[in-house]
């Protein structure tokens, strides 16, 4: 366990207990309407939810009128001194012997909306683990890594349409896949998951300008879990040379509240071990990663469990590669860490390196799976523990529908 401040009390009780996901050391951002009240900001506390707008309304924070506003754009924007004073704020408000006349909705008497607009979206693979195993499956240990994938991260830009907040239901996608005598047209048959961790950009760089990995730790605004939805045998029909196209643009869901970096800070540990160092640019003068367990279930089930010390590129290794040809950058970006994976088989991410690409099916609730099934939910979650209190995500659901053919 880390070493981590000791924990804050707040006057809401349920912030208080040991497996809150929500306690006033967290304080996560999202947006969320009610029947009486029109989508807008609020923060996360134990099992109720701070309206920050009417907070604002009511002078006990000044964020320029941005709460009042569907997504947290145009609060991110404000900067980091900005969230900074938001935060400290809010602490107060909220601690034992704070304002107990603070707006609150209860959680449970709220709709949770897609946090930000999502600008654009870029899906990395920065896990050495699901890298491997992945590579092991399609071209045999001996080549199973690029030869450039220790020296940079990977990614490919991906759709932000199809971005969706926890709990939208996706539709099995359908698609050209292999045949026998070239492509046949059909539902997906080997839909996957991929457990990850989202970045928010929460600055604007300029095109032409260059983003250092220090300036980049201070642009991202904070974290969500995210489940980047794959289209397996329609990406293996489609993905030379190019790479993934229709296949990973099925849906991505990212999970409603976006954990601060503020809150992560105390957890801040190394990741995985370098096998060469890394050119200038993607040096880290301290360490990117979490010490923060991260997993995902299905059907209710626990699948996969791992920890997200396990990656080898930080979400700022990242975000500073992605500018290096002059890319610029917009508030509101994501990118996503790609599939998160241990070591081990019961530590992996994707139904596609626990089952072995399909050979070896694994057992849920009795049934027996290789890909997900049409009426499967699937399940991220994350969260990590300091002394007496709990720094989580809360859910990341999506349920599989069947294809409209």
């Amino acid at each position: 366990m880390p070493m981590v401040e000791q924990p804050y009390r707040s006057w809401i009780s349920a912030a208080n207990r040991e497996d809150c996901d929500f306690p006033l050391q967290n304080l996560p951002f999202g947006v969320f309407s009610t029947r009486d009240i029109a989508p807008r900001c609020g923060v996360a506390i134990g099992d109720m939810i701070v309206d920050l707008a009417l907070c604002e309304e009511r002078g006990l924070l000044d964020a320029g009128g941005t709460f009042s506003q569907p997504q947290l754009n145009d609060f991110i924007a404000l900067g980091r001194a900005k969230w900074d004073e938001v935060r400290a704020r809010l602490t107060g408000l909220l601690a034992e012997g704070g304002d107990e006349n603070t707006p609150l909705v209860a959680m449970n008497a709220a709709t949770l909306h897609l946090p930000i607009r999502v600008t654009e979206f870029t899906d990395f693979y920065a896990s050495k683990n699901h890298a491997f195993n992945v590579g092991v499956l399609f071209r045999g240990p001996e080549n199973a890594l690029p030869p450039q994938w220790t020296h940079m991260p990977i990614g490919y830009n991906g759709r932000a349409s199809s971005v969706v907040v926890s709990g939208t239901d996706i539709h099995r996608p359908m698609g050209q896949v292999k045949g026998d005598n070239g492509p046949l047209w059909s539902a997906c048959r080997r839909l996957d998951l991929e457990l990850e961790l989202g970045a928010i950009v929460g600055a604007d760089s300029k095109m032409g300008q260059r983003i250092s990995v220090e300036q980049a730790e201070q642009m991202i605004f904070g974290y969500v879990l995210l489940n980047d939805w794959s289209a397996r045998d329609i990406q293996a029909w489609e993905y030379q040379p190019l790479g993934p196209f229709q296949s990973k643009a099925v849906g991505t869901t990212i999970s409603p509240w976006i954990v601060t970096q503020a809150a992560l800070e105390p957890f801040r540990c190394k990741g995985a071990d370098r096998v060469n160092p890394l050119l200038p640019y993607l040096q880290e003068s301290r360490p990117g990663f979490y010490d923060m367990t991260i997993g995902w279930t299905m059907n209710g089930q626990r699948m996969g469990q791992t920890n997200y010390n396990v990656m080898y590129y930080s979400s700022a290794q990242q975000l500073a590669h992605h500018t290096v040809s002059g890319c610029p950058m917009r508030v509101g970006d994501l990118l996503g860490s790609g599939t998160i994976s241990g070591a081990s088989s019961e530590q992996t991410g994707a139904l596609l390196e626990m089952t072995q690409g399909g050979k070896n099916p694994v057992t849920v609730n009795g049934e027996s799976r290789t890909f997900i099934e049409d009426g499967d939910e699937i399940g991220l979650y994350a969260y990590a523990t300091g002394d007496g209190y709990r720094i989580g995500f809360g859910p990341c659901i999506g349920t599989i529908l069947p294809a409209l053919k």
